[in-house]
Parts: C-alpha cells; structure tokens; sequence
C-alpha cells in the first residue's frame, strides 16, 4: 500500500495541473470569442496573410500554443492519474485531493478515505459507498 508521503505530491500535482488547464481553457475560449467577433467587424477591408484579417495569423499561432500546453498538462496528468493506480490508490476528486485506499479489516473489505489537508488516514467507509458515509477508523470493529 502506498504510504500517504508518496501520493500528497501527486495530488498536489494534479490539482495545480487541473487549475491551469481550467484558466488556459478560458482562455483559450476567450480568444476564440474574441476572434470572433474582430473577424466580423474587419471583414471588410481584410489583408490577404493571415486568411484575409489583420492579426488572424497571430491568433491561431497563440491559440496553437495554448492547445500544447493544455495537451502537455493532460499527459502530465495522465501520467499522475497512472502512478496513483499503480500505487493501489483510487482517485475520487482532483480539486480536493480525495482518494481512497483498499484495506481488509477483521476480514472485512473497506476503503480507507483520506482528502489533501487531513493528517493521518482516519477515515473508512464501505465498499459500495463513499464520502458522504464515511466514518471514524476508531469506530471500525
């Protein structure tokens, strides 16, 4: 079993990677809108580079970087996501870091659940539920 000093730095990875693959989203769509709407009001009198509109060739290269870097921070989580299974860990939530761990109690098949900002793992709950049901590891008998 993967010991929780392994895991919090990927979890923290993850969740760093899917909030900047949230803010190159939008912006990325904001671009998109933008060039949108500077495509309609230039359309007239548009140069030929660049299909026809001042600074279209500008906007696609940005847009072209944008798609890159996004497609890198998707590996890179991809591969988290990858090493985490490897470690026997199921990941419930990225943006709070919540996982869960499979443990055989007094013969009996739990998850042990644990979230980024909570100390040791202290928390259980049965196979077919989840966080909403979780209890105190102290509790389990």
């Amino acid at each position: 079993m993967a010991t929780l000093e392994e895991v919090e730095p990927i979890l923290l990875a993850l969740r760093d990677e899917r909030a900047e693959l949230i803010r190159l989203r939008d912006r990325a769509l904001a671009g998109r809108a933008g060039g949108a709407a500077d495509a309609g009001s230039e359309a007239e009198g548009g140069d030929v580079e660049g299909g026809g509109l001042p600074g279209a060739a500008v906007v696609d290269g940005s847009q072209r970087l944008l798609r890159l870097r996004m497609q890198g921070l998707i590996d890179q989580m991809q591969a988290g996501v990858t090493r985490l299974d490897e470690l026997s860990v199921t990941l419930r939530d990225i943006e709070s870091g919540l996982i869960d761990f499979p443990a055989l109690v007094n013969g009996r098949h739990v998850w042990l659940c644990w979230r980024l900002g909570e100390g040791p793992i202290e928390w259980w709950h049965e196979l077919e539920t989840g966080f909403g049901s979780r209890q105190r590891l102290i509790d389990l008998a």
